[in-house]
């Protein structure tokens, strides 16, 4: 049994040398921090690409050194879609590719999620249709939104057809969903709004249909699921009292048992409930590697909070059912 880490980001050093030199001419502002890191800004999106996203054998030793045997890379913030649609098609077959080399390097240690630039679903279609033949590539990422659209919008649905249609995965990572000045201050846009995020993400999947127009979906929730367990019984309300509410087939707290969840946290109580709510079989084990709000020692957090659980339903959490989700 491979202990893996689903949710792992990754930056190539190819990519990331396409945007220092093609960058500045989309709008975005390169540079480097004191330590040397590369940079990027744009308009409501920065990020810092540390060493430890890039160097695929600090990556190693890390893995090593946490007990895990697979990471699944994934693209993160900048992602593609602030580009313009031939940018961003540019940026995700230049991910797409170097992160397909490095599972084809790494093939029992590293595995794939493609990335599509999604705010041109033709071309996202296309891209996907490229990448899902790329040795290494298992699965899909994508934001909570696509340029302040929710997943719900028809032009999407053939992604989420090709998708079903693949056995692939989508898994979801947080952006900022409110766009609140309130939450500038005190780190509030990622811990407060990415849960948040999650969850009206999912509340589009639901309530917009997608759910229930591809059955066979598999969609991975971050930081367990954010907020959506724990509102799901408000929505089941709301469900019955507003019409607005009432697209989809089943009571939403029923969609729970749909969604995967990984183990981020930071709250064993609470993870008990997710396991409890969804069931053993939905829970993946995730770090966020490498940032310092994630989990840095994922093995160790499923240990002890399962230690309640068999070692048979450790082994679900730590490896089992992302090798199930994942088709390895």
């Amino acid at each position: 049994m491979n202990t893996i880490d689903t949710h792992a980001h990754f930056f190539p050093e190819e990519w990331i040398r396409l945007l220092v030199n093609e960058g500045a001419a989309h709008g975005a502002t390169m540079g480097k921090n004191p330590e040397g890191a590369v940079t990027f800004a744009f308009p409501g999106i920065k990020q810092v690409f540390l060493k430890g996203f890039v160097d695929l054998d600090v990556r190693l030793a890390h893995m090593d050194a946490k007990g895990l045997d697979m990471h699944c890379l994934s693209l993160t913030t900048p992602m593609v879609n602030w580009a313009t649609p031939e940018f961003g098609l540019k940026l995700a077959q230049v991910y797409n590719d170097a992160c397909s080399e490095a599972c084809v390097k790494h093939p029992k240690r590293l595995i794939g999620m493609a990335v599509i630039p999604m705010q041109a679903p033709a071309l996202a279609l296309q891209e996907l249709t490229r990448a899902a033949k790329l040795p290494g590539m298992r699965g899909l990422y994508m934001g909570t939104h696509i340029n302040k659209q929710n997943l719900d919008e028809k032009s999407f649905y053939p992604i989420w057809a090709k998708c079903e249609e693949l056995g692939w995965p989508v898994f979801l990572h947080p952006l900022d969903p409110l766009h609140a000045e309130r939450l500038d201050k005190y780190y509030l846009r990622n811990v407060i709004g990415f849960p948040y995020a999650t969850a009206i993400a999912v509340a589009s999947l639901i309530f917009g249909g997608v759910m229930d127009a591809f059955p066979k979906l598999d969609v991975v929730l971050p930081h367990a699921g954010g907020m959506f367990p724990p509102l799901a019984g408000r929505w089941d309300h709301g469900n019955h009292q507003k019409e607005e509410m009432q697209g989809c087939k089943l009571h939403p707290s029923e969609y729970l048992k749909r969604f995967y969840y990984d183990t981020i946290a930071h709250n064993d109580a609470y993870m008990h409930h997710v396991i409890r709510e969804v069931g053993i079989e939905r829970i993946v084990m995730g770090s966020d590697y490498c940032f310092g709000i994630g989990d840095d020692h994922p093995v160790a957090t499923v240990n002890r909070f399962g230690a309640s659980l068999s070692g048979a339903e450790r082994e679900m959490i730590l490896g089992s059912n992302a090798t199930r989700l994942l088709k390895l």
